[in-house]
């Protein structure tokens, strides 16, 4: 009887344990100076840290709230710029925050004369719940902002969808919902193919038996976060309904390279994937900001210039009818 009650004790402290390490945010408080640790973030910070005072001088147009699919309470910063513009819908990383991610992601799309919003991602900042879910819940927040979106701004605004790290892994996913008709492209930054995989090697990273110790993550995230982890970005994205933008550093030790090379390759009708040379986790728009912002522009405007084509279309079909 002991040795049954030691081994229920074993299993219920170790899922705990790691649901709290892997999953529950502690600290909800919005620091966009404070940079991830890591030789990269020393290199770069200060032209970071530059990008991330200049986005701080920007007041958001207004704050938006909705409840989402469970209802979690969500939050986000829109900045206007232009009526009529597209839309750009940004989703930060793990325990990161949208000032931080986006200090660059935002300048382009400000640049560009586009409006963006700046999501809060669940369990981060202002918007509700404890716990990250790796992009599993995440992707249908996504999609309640896009139904906003839709309704708020109209069906013929183009939208993107933009992540950076677990952000990019959300957007990927969220591509295989059922969207408004008005998404017209992703642009992933150094996404995971899949939390499984992401969890495990940094667990690896950090000496600890991955494979050991997957039951203990797998279970406390289902017992004390209601969350089943399964599937990811490179499953998902066999099932994408919108051109996919993967970007990647090649010197990212936290999410390797590979795992963006096999989203991409899981459905490379879709998914077009640049690397860039030295570049750390979501550092890639530091080390060559002029062939980011090339990217990306000539990215949003194939699928801007996509979308006129297809509405035309459209216009013609239903006027012959």
């Amino acid at each position: 009887m002991w040795i049954i009650v030691a081994m229920i004790g074993i299993v219920f402290f170790g899922s705990l344990t790691a649901y709290l390490y892997t999953f529950f945010n502690f600290s909800k408080k919005e620091e966009p100076h404070t940079l991830p640790k890591g030789d990269d973030y020393q290199t770069d910070g200060a032209k970071m840290h530059d990008l991330i005072c200049e986005m701080e001088t920007i007041p958001p147009t207004q704050r938006i709230h909705l409840i989402s699919y469970d209802g979690t309470r969500l939050n986000a910063r829109y900045y206007h710029v232009a009526d009529g513009a597209p839309l750009h819908i940004q989703m930060h990383g793990y325990r990161g925050n949208g000032i931080r991610d986006f200090c660059g992601g935002n300048k382009l799309a400000r640049e560009m004369g586009h409006n963006t919003l700046v999501v809060d991602q669940r369990a981060h900042c202002a918007s509700g719940g404890r716990t990250i879910c790796f992009g599993i819940k995440e992707q249908y927040d996504c999609k309640a902002w896009v139904e906003y979106a839709a309704k708020t701004f109209g069906v013929n605004t183009p939208i993107f969808l933009s992540g950076v790290s677990m952000g990019a892994a959300t957007v990927v996913m969220a591509a295989a919902l059922p969207m408004a008709a008005n998404v017209v492209g992703v642009i992933a930054d150094c996404p995971y193919d899949s939390p499984k995989n992401i969890i495990q090697k940094v667990a690896r990273d950090m000496h600890l038996p991955a494979s050991l110790l997957w039951p203990f993550v797998w279970l406390g995230a289902l017992l004390f976060g209601r969350l089943v982890i399964r599937g990811g970005p490179e499953s998902s994205v066999k099932r994408a309904r919108f051109p996919i933008c993967l970007i990647h550093g090649e010197a990212d030790k936290f999410v390797p390279v590979e795992m963006s090379r096999r989203i991409a390759d899981a459905n490379p009708a879709f998914c077009q994937l640049h690397t860039f040379a030295d570049a750390g986790h979501g550092l890639s728009f530091i080390k060559d900001f002029d062939r980011y912002r090339r990217i990306s522009r000539d990215f949003i405007s194939r699928c801007l210039e996509n979308n006129r084509k297809k509405r035309e279309t459209l216009v013609a079909f239903s006027e012959q009818e």
